[in-house]
């Protein structure tokens, strides 16, 4: 049946070729304006198979809501809630704190020696205790009652000048400040990165953790500022061994990552948290930063990525604690999955529930982003194919429109966004895939997510003779009251253009004539408000020149 419905397209289009597109259309929803509120209900259910983390706020809900719209796992977890909406296997360990509370030189002075680690053992062991109930297994192992750790460390100097200024703290050993700066640096990255291992190795033998991922918080191979990503190229990002930060490096052979700490790492989980609004000319780079992160430590490791990310501005920058666009939020949901992570971590500041009045409206962006994402689940189940056409440093030195690709079997989901387009500026973009294409128009920042499948296509989706014909467009596509389609001054200024549906019925019908190009072009509107949602053909000729494009009606 389906080559014969190909064939008849054929017959009535020679020289064209038809392509399918499937797209997660967006809900209707109005976000929520009530303060300290999130309307789970304004969602259906919905799952997700990645390993996503709800670390927001809970406020009222205390039926496990997240677990039912996208997310595998919750941090904060009510007691009237958990073993009924929420099991064990559902419930993420978030350990803030981990090297706080002691007054050690680790904590006060992000310093590796003089430390006292019993105490320190001990501190670990209480709170170990207190999460898993006092449950141990058959080994002496504590149950955590869990099935994903994560253990926020955040004590450790990050620049040499800060290190070497160690040279002059008193609970540094009066044998190390003797050393040069060169050996000086070398002392403390090792000892530093053994304290980690060390740390995380001790609650791996106290714990039983066997059914537990477990990672820090941002120790990942390459953890970066928000303004240097441009600052070496993508080969030099992926393959120059002084990019990888110390805490992740084999200590045996520096060209490689490795360690005492890396072995103890079972995912990666980098910050993905957003420096500036869009008063800011820095805003549009967003979203190649998020995926920067995920691109760039895939590169160096071969362990899941699950990055964190913020529905708020981070605090450096004078935006916090205002909450992101709603398009950065729903983004966020989407894309880092088309560059390879595994999961999200969503986080937030445990104490603003409880100090705050705050429109959470954000979260429901991000929500619906998960959702629109989980339309097309099943391509990221099995094999498939990541395609990343440029990577996102790239991207962000050139600022132009992000793209990503995921190809199984026949069909190829696009998820593209222009962070850098005005308010309903229309940008036409080109996503290849070996030797299919398709232009593809964008509407202001807003986020594209279709599927085509790409064996109903010969080529390119619009072949045509000759380089002028090749040049009409029609945009915008998905489009819901009217398409601008236009064409080559050189051709014809006199038009027929016919509006089908797939089936070869004819539903518009007429002929045009433009009588004053603009900027070398013709260009004509086409009213779709009144057709009914669906794939349509629209064929244009012009002289002896014909073509015949598709388009979406939401």
């Amino acid at each position: 049946m389906k080559n014969r419905f190909l064939s008849l397209l054929y017959l009535l289009f020679p020289a064209t070729a038809i392509a399918q597109i499937q797209c997660a259309d967006p809900l209707s929803f109005t976000p929520v304006s009530q303060t300290n509120r999130i309307n789970w209900e304004s969602f259906p259910d919905f799952t997700l198979p990645f390993t996503i983390v709800y670390g927001g706020p809970r406020f009222s809900a205390v039926q496990g809501q997240p677990l039912k719209h996208g997310f595998s796992h919750i941090v904060y977890v009510r007691d009237s809630e958990f073993g009924t909406f929420v099991k064990p296997t559902q419930r993420a360990l978030e350990w803030s704190g981990f090297a706080f509370g002691l007054n050690q030189p680790w904590e006060t002075a992000e310093s590796p020696w003089n430390n006292n680690l019993t105490a320190y053992r001990t501190k670990w062991d209480q709170w170990l205790t207190a999460v898993s109930g006092g449950l141990t297994n058959s080994q002496g192992k504590f149950n955590l009652q869990s099935s994903l750790l994560m253990v926020d460390v955040e004590r450790v100097q990050e620049t040499d000048a800060r290190i070497l200024a160690l040279k002059t703290d008193a609970t540094t050993p009066a044998a190390y400040r003797q050393l040069s700066d060169a050996a000086f640096l070398d002392r403390y990255k090792k000892d530093m990165t053994a304290l980690y291992g060390e740390s995380l190795r001790y609650i791996r033998n106290r714990a039983d953790l066997s059914q537990i991922p477990m990672s820090t918080y941002s120790d990942v191979p390459v953890r970066n500022t928000y303004l240097n990503v441009v600052g070496n190229t993508w080969a030099d990002w992926t393959t120059n061994a002084n990019r990888v930060h110390f805490l992740t490096k084999d200590t045996t052979n520096t060209a490689k990552v490795g360690g005492p700490l890396y072995e103890q790492l079972d995912y990666l989980a980098p910050s993905g948290y957003y420096y500036y609004d869009y008063t800011s000319a820095l805003a549009p780079d967003y979203l190649a930063y998020l995926l920067f992160q995920v691109e760039v430590n895939r590169a160096w490791s071969t362990k899941p990525v699950i990055p964190f990310v913020w529905m708020r501005y981070h605090d450096c920058c004078g935006n916090f604690p205002n909450f992101i666009q709603p398009f950065m939020a729903e983004a966020t949901a989407i894309f880092p999955f088309f560059s390879g992570a595994k999961g999200l971590w969503l986080w937030e500041i445990p104490a603003f529930e409880q100090t705050r009045q705050d429109t959470y409206a954000a979260y429901e962006h991000f929500i619906h982003g998960l959702y629109r994402l989980s339309r097309f689940a099943d391509m990221f189940q099995g094999n498939y194919e990541l395609v990343i056409a440029t990577p996102a440093r790239d991207l962000m030195d050139s600022r132009k429109p992000v793209w990503r690709g995921v190809v199984k079997g026949d069909k190829i989901l696009i998820a593209a966004q222009n962070p850098y387009a005005a308010d309903g500026q229309a940008t036409t973009l080109t996503v290849t895939y070996k030797n299919w294409s398709r232009n593809i128009t964008l509407t202001g920042r807003q986020v594209y997510l279709c599927q085509f499948d790409m064996s109903v296509i010969t080529g390119t989706e619009d072949p045509a003779p000759g380089n002028a014909s090749s040049a009409i467009t029609l945009y915008p596509n998905p489009a819901t009251d009217q398409v601008t389609l236009t064409w080559p001054a050189q051709l014809n200024n006199s038009a027929d253009i016919s509006v089908l549906t797939v089936a070869g019925q004819v539903v518009k019908q007429r002929t045009v004539v433009s009588k004053n190009p603009v900027g070398g072009n013709h260009q004509t509107t086409i009213p779709v408000a009144d057709l009914p949602s669906g794939l349509y053909l629209v064929r244009f000729q012009a002289g002896n020149q014909q073509v015949v494009k598709h388009i979406f009606k939401e």
